[in-house]
Parts: structure tokens; sequence; C-alpha cells
């Protein structure tokens, strides 16, 4: 485990901690199996790793991520620019990841979604995290 977290890993803590993204709680630098990942929420079963290039084509990523993914989680991957100088496209492409139903595959994956997510309120009744 790192002891100092990357420019891009504090930002995106700082942006998730104290449930500050729709209330979702996160843990960072969490012990799973074998890894460590970055960040992961339990409730959505929902893991963040924030990467640098020399992640690109990372066979032991492909490893990790088929690992935890048969243990029930789905993993989303942000590269470090990305979270430094978009950092309401990854909140967007997260939260996307955190409203989908159990089990769907994740669509984040390198790329965050474009699609913004509803404001809290809007869809149907009783179905926003409150």
């Amino acid at each position: 485990m790192r002891k100092q977290p990357t420019e891009a890993e504090r930002m995106l803590w700082t942006l998730l901690r104290n449930k500050r993204l729709d209330g979702w709680k996160w843990k960072r630098q969490q012990p799973l199996g074998p890894y460590i990942v970055d960040f992961i929420c339990f409730e959505a079963r929902l893991i963040v790793e924030a990467d640098g290039s020399q992640h690109i084509g990372s066979a032991s990523d492909i490893v990790r991520d088929h690992w935890l993914r048969g243990q029930g989680f789905r993993v989303a991957r942000f590269f470090n620019n990305d979270i430094l100088a978009q950092p309401d496209s990854v909140l967007t492409a997260l939260l996307a990841e955190l409203e989908a139903p159990a089990g769907a595959s994740s669509p984040g994956g390198r790329s965050p979604s474009p699609q913004p997510s509803p404001t809290r309120g809007e869809g149907e009744e009783g179905t926003s995290r409150g």
C-alpha cells in the first residue's frame, strides 16, 4: 500500500470522502484478496482505479480486474489526467455506475460516460437515494 497518493488520487478522494457523492460511502486503499484497490464502494460493489499511463494495456490489470469481477465487483478505471482535468465528467460517470442495477457490466471502463445522471428528485417517485 502506498503511503503517498498521487495528485489524481488526492483530488478524487476529496470528491468522494464523507459521502460527498450523492451519499455513497467510499473507502480508499482497501485491501481486497491479494490486491489493494484505490477506492471502493461496498454498497454498490464498485471499485474505482486511478491509473497513470503505465497501466495502458497492462496484462496484470486485466488479470486483476478479472479476479475482482469474479468476486462480484464492477471496476471503473480513469486516467489520472482525466481526473485532474475533467473531474465533473469522472463524477458523472461514477454516478451512472452507482445507479446501474446490480450485476450490470461496467460501461465506464477507461472512458467516462458523457451522459449525466438524473438530478436528485427526478425520475420515478421513491427511486432517489436519500
